[in-house]
């Protein structure tokens, strides 16, 4: 089960107590104090980990409380230090406080770990309020509680191509002929109720991730058909594979649907709308093949866009959109090394 965003609550462990302690030997009838300081209480740890790919695990409890430090003991015996608790996150995982709502850490290295909540520090015993007045203090500092919040988990996928569209375009079709995936397909909107990735791998040992984004309608941006929850995941994206379904039994014009799922970009986020963008017109097999030239040229003048015609049945033009894929990126990866540089 893919679970992309999970609320807990973490807490460092609390401090052990000083302890209240004289020395009692046998020629030693009034020993001085030797009470034993708390120990540290643990810390919680969040980690990236390579081994998960979703926040499922962690939302089986919702309290995530690190060990406490044990007490002092008397002849000077400091307390055990609790252990700390390492919670594995998915990378591209974002942490956000809730109360607040501010982005605390996007942890999305893999090995990477931060400390979300300290432990408490360990209280001080008797032995250290011992003075030349006092030599006799009966007084122990008890442990400082550990640090405590409520936290948002956020997944936001790690891919380098989002494929976007109306519900039912052909996404999964998609997913599937470029890559090893193989995602739920049927002729139904909603199908794919959950980010699917797939890796495509082509000559010179190249690769690149695709994500298969749950259908877009209007009104996504507002949470309409979980959209707000899909959006996040093209967040990270390089690149965005628009797909329209052109047959004659498409639910809608496929110029009205280009222009609804970038209404729903732009109004999520307006840096969505300025990602670059490759427009494929699918299903092309359905369309009459004398007008289907003239099917396509008409579209691209109402979108102002160039479109690629592929068919996932046929295969036709499927490898020259994998082609076309690649020449982004690399334009992409070329825009930012200039960046870099310049």
């Amino acid at each position: 089960m893919f679970v992309d965003e999970a609320v807990i609550f973490v807490k460092g462990g609390d401090g052990g107590n000083g302890c209240v302690s004289f020395r009692r030997e046998k020629y030693v009838p009034h020993g001085g104090p030797d009470g034993g300081n708390g120990g540290m209480g643990g810390d919680v740890i969040f980690h990236v980990s390579d081994k998960i790919d979703t926040l499922l695990d962690i939302t089986s409890r919702v309290k995530h409380i690190a060990e406490s430090g044990d007490h002092g003991k008397g002849s000077t015996k400091r307390g055990k230090d609790g252990k700390c608790l390492t919670i594995d996150l998915p990378s591209g995982t974002v942490v956000k406080d809730k109360e607040s709502g501010r982005v605390l850490k996007d942890m999305s290295i893999v090995g990477e770990s931060i400390v979300i909540a300290r432990g408490g520090r360990g209280g001080r015993g008797n032995k250290h309020f011992a003075t030349s007045i006092n030599q006799v203090p009966r007084q122990a500092e008890k442990g400082k509680p550990g640090e405590e919040r409520w936290l948002i988990l956020e997944l936001k996928l790690l891919a380098d191509v989002g494929i976007i569209g109306m519900p039912n375009a052909g996404k999964s079709t998609l997913l599937s002929r470029i890559s090893a995936a193989r995602p739920k397909i049927a002729e139904y909107p909603f199908t794919t109720l959950q980010p699917q990735l797939g890796i495509v791998e082509v000559e010179n040992c190249r690769r690149f991730v695709v994500a298969d984004i749950p259908g877009l309608i209007e009104g996504a941006h507002r949470g309409i058909g979980l959209g707000d929850e899909f959006l996040r995941h093209i967040e990270r994206t390089k690149l965005l594979v628009h797909l329209l379904d052109v047959s004659p039994f498409a639910r809608m014009n496929p110029s009205d649907a280009y222009s609804i799922v970038r209404n729903e970009l732009m109004q999520y986020n307006p840096k969505l709308a300025e990602k670059k963008e490759i427009v494929i017109a699918n299903k092309t097999d359905l369309l009459d093949t004398a007008s289907s030239s003239k099917f396509i040229q008409t579209l691209e003048e109402k979108i102002s866009k160039p479109v690629c015609p592929v068919s996932m049945v046929t295969g036709k033009n499927i490898g020259a959109l994998i082609n076309m894929i690649i020449s982004a990126l690399n334009e992409i990866q070329f825009q930012k090394s200039e960046l870099l540089c310049g």
